[in-house]
C-alpha cells in the first residue's frame, strides 16, 4: 500500500513539474508576461504592417496635387488632412513611414554589425584590444550632430549623382547614422568577451582543439546576444529620431520623398494655421519610438540572468 502511494505521488509530481525550457524559451516566457513590452510589440507590428500594406489599401495618392483642398483639415475623405499643395497627408505618412522605419532598422543593423565585430576582436585578442578601444574612444569623443551635418553636406550631392536622389540619400543617411552609433555596442560586446573567455566552457573548448573562430562564433558570441538585442531595439528608436532630425533640418531626403521628419519640416511653417500637418507625423514618431523602447525594456528584463520567474 505504501509503495502504491509513493508511486502515485511520484507520478503526480512529474505531471506538475514544469517542462524543461531553453534559455530563449525562458526569455520568451518572461517577455510575454510583460504587459508593456507586449503592448509595444503589437503596436510596432501594427505600424510596420500599416506602412507596408497601407499605401496599397488606402486609395489616396501621396503625389496628387489639388490646390482646391490646400491645408484642408482632417475629414472622412482625408483623415489626416492635406498639405499646402492639397496632397493627402495620410498617404504621405504611410509612404514616409516605410523610409523612416527602413532607415532605423538598416542603420542599426550596420551599427550592430560593426560594433559586434570590433568588440569581439578587441575582447578576444588581447593585442588588438588597446588600439581598437582607443579608436572607439576617438569616435565617442566626436560631437555627433555637427559631424552628421558635415558628412551630409560633403557627400549628399556626390551620392545623389551616383545612385539617384532617393537611393543615394538613403545610403548616405544609413551609413552616417550607423557609422556614428557602433561604439556603445563595441564596448558592451568587449566587456562580455573579456568575462566569458575565462569561463570553464571556453577552456574546455580549447582543450578539445577548437579554433579561435569556432570558439568566438559557437561558444562566446551566442552568450552576448542578449545585451546586443536590447541595444539594437533602443538604437532603432534613436536612428529614427536622428533621421527625422536630419530631414527636419532640410539635410535628409528631398521634398518629393516623404519621410516623417521631412513632413514635419514642410509643415513647420504652417504650424499656426494647419497644426494637423505636424501633429500626425509627430505622433507616428513618438508612438514608434515609445513602442520600441517598451520592447527593449521587456527584452532587458527577460534576458536578465538575475530575474525571478
Amino acid at each position: 500500500m505504501a509503495t502504491t502511494t509513493q508511486t502515485a505521488a511520484r507520478i503526480g509530481a512529474q505531471e506538475h513539474q514544469r517542462p524543461a525550457r531553453s534559455l530563449w524559451q525562458d526569455a520568451w516566457y518572461t517577455f510575454t508576461r510583460d504587459k508593456l513590452a507586449m503592448t509595444g510589440l503589437f503596436v510596432l507590428a501594427f505600424l510596420v504592417l500599416a506602412v507596408l500594406v497601407g499605401p496599397y489599401v488606402w486609395g489616396g495618392s501621396s503625389t496628387e496635387i489639388d490646390f482646391s483642398r490646400s491645408l484642408a483639415g482632417p475629414s472622412f475623405q482625408f483623415p489626416m488632412g492635406a498639405d499646402d499643395e492639397g496632397r493627402d497627408l495620410l498617404a504621405r505618412v504611410l509612404n514616409g513611414g516605410r523610409i523612416s522605419i527602413a532607415v532605423g532598422f538598416t542603420a542599426v543593423l550596420l551599427a550592430i554589425s560593426l560594433g559586434v565585430t570590433v568588440g569581439a576582436v578587441a575582447g578576444y585578442f588581447g593585442k588588438l584590444d588597446n588600439p581598437l578601444m582607443r579608436l572607439t574612444d576617438l569616435f565617442l569623443s566626436l560631437p555627433i550632430l555637427p559631424l552628421l551635418l558635415v558628412l551630409v553636406y560633403l557627400f549628399r550631392d556626390t551620392l545623389k549623382d551616383i545612385f539617384g536622389p532617393e537611393l543615394g540619400i538613403f545610403l548616405m543617411v544609413v551609413f552616417v547614422i550607423g557609422i556614428l552609433n557602433w561604439m556603445p555596442v563595441a564596448r558592451l560586446v568587449r566587456a562580455s568577451f573579456l568575462s566569458l573567455k575565462q569561463k570553464e566552457f571556453v577552456e574546455a573548448a580549447r582543450c578539445v582543439g577548437d579554433k579561435d573562430g569556432r570558439i568566438i562564433f559557437r561558444h562566446i558570441l551566442p552568450n552576448t546576444l542578449g545585451p546586443v538585442l536590447v541595444a539594437a531595439t533602443i538604437g532603432v528608436g534613436g536612428a529614427i529620431i536622428t533621421e527625422s532630425t536630419l530631414s527636419f533640418l532640410g539635410l535628409g531626403f528631398p521634398s518629393d520623398v516623404p519621410t516623417w521628419g521631412r513632413i514635419l519640416f514642410d509643415g513647420s511653417n504652417f504650424l499656426d494655421i494647419a497644426p494637423h500637418w505636424v501633429i500626425f507625423p509627430g505622433l507616428c514618431i513618438v508612438i514608434t519610438v515609445l513602442s520600441i523602447n517598451f520592447v527593449g525594456d521587456g527584452l532587458r528584463d527577460a534576458l536578465d540572468p538575475r530575474r525571478k520567474i
